[in-house]
């Protein structure tokens, strides 16, 4: 049983089949899919799974806190995993490309940054874009 199914059947959701293989599919994904990438994924493993039963799932896992979306300005939602240790984002503007990382002195500076401001930082998303260093942008 992977990760996903097992905090699936914690939280008390009814696992059918189809949220079986998502579930298997968004554990064993090492990027951020879309839901057309998690169709074509899922349905490689039982071609009955339709877009519309991904949609569903991947909208009932979210409203459970097991995985998160993130829209990440390409026009099109994608999933991860609920992290248990927070990590921020840099997005390849040019392949969509997802670098997930942490930095303590870029945390630091935000609750240095809310602190300031008045204020008590409970929670915080940062995406950075960017392009290879060798590109010509």
């Amino acid at each position: 049983m992977d990760r996903i199914e097992k905090i699936c059947i914690e939280k008390g959701l009814r696992m059918t089949e189809p949220r079986r293989i998502i579930a298997r599919v968004l554990s064993t994904s090492d990027d951020h899919p879309d839901a057309e990438e998690l169709h074509r994924r899922a349905n490689a493993l039982d071609a009955s799974i339709s877009l519309a039963t991904v949609y569903r799932t991947v909208k009932l896992f979210e409203d459970y806190d097991i995985i998160e979306r993130h829209d990440f300005r390409d026009g099109r939602a994608r999933y991860e995993e609920a992290p248990t240790e927070h990590h921020d984002h840099l997005i390849d503007v040019r392949s969509g490309d997802v670098v997930e990382f942490h930095s303590e002195e870029i945390e630091r500076l935000q609750e240095e940054i809310a602190r300031k401001l008045g204020y008590k930082l409970v929670d915080h998303r940062l995406e950075l874009y960017g392009v290879p260093i060798d590109s010509k942008d």
